[in-house]
């Protein structure tokens, strides 16, 4: 059972980095251009350049879709990993320890979630592989099994 698992991680992979980008991407589209209701349920959008909410949508809809596109996806979840632990920590955490407490949960998933994809890349479906000498498999792995990090 461990093998079939194990041959079908790149396709879960693939499906959780398409579904993470995917919402989001939501959140910036949100933001910056109104759309699923907007920032207040009308269609308003947030202001062009106000800190952080205006860079931070940016950065939600353009990392969300490298993400959901499988686009560079270890730099664009690195940067939205980054940019969602610094919401969580400037915005959230101050207002209560506990994201429960200070509704902090969706910054916090965003950050652990994109953070997983820095180190897993973009699994199955995802653009890079079709773009020549670019691969989330490093050079020489390919026919290596996997092992983990401590035996």
């Amino acid at each position: 059972m461990t093998g079939r698992l194990n041959s079908a991680q790149p396709y879960a992979i693939g499906l959780f980095r398409i579904v993470v980008g995917l919402l989001f991407a939501c959140h910036g589209a949100v933001s910056l251009l109104g759309v699923l209701g907007g920032v207040d349920g009308k269609g308003a959008t947030v202001e062009t350049g106000a800190w952080p909410n205006w860079y931070a949508a940016v950065i939600e809809l353009v990392g969300g879709t490298l993400v959901l596109l499988g686009l560079g996806t270890r730099i664009a979840a690195f940067i939205a990993s980054g940019a969602m632990a610094y919401a969580y920590f400037k915005v959230h955490q101050p207002e209560a320890l506990w994201p429960i407490e200070n509704s902090g949960e969706g910054a916090a998933m965003y950050c652990w979630s994109m953070l997983l994809l820095v180190f897993t890349g973009s699994g199955a479906f995802g653009l890079d592989r079709l773009i020549p000498g670019r691969s989330s498999t490093p050079t020489g792995e390919k026919n290596r099994p996997s092992e983990p990090v401590t035996a």
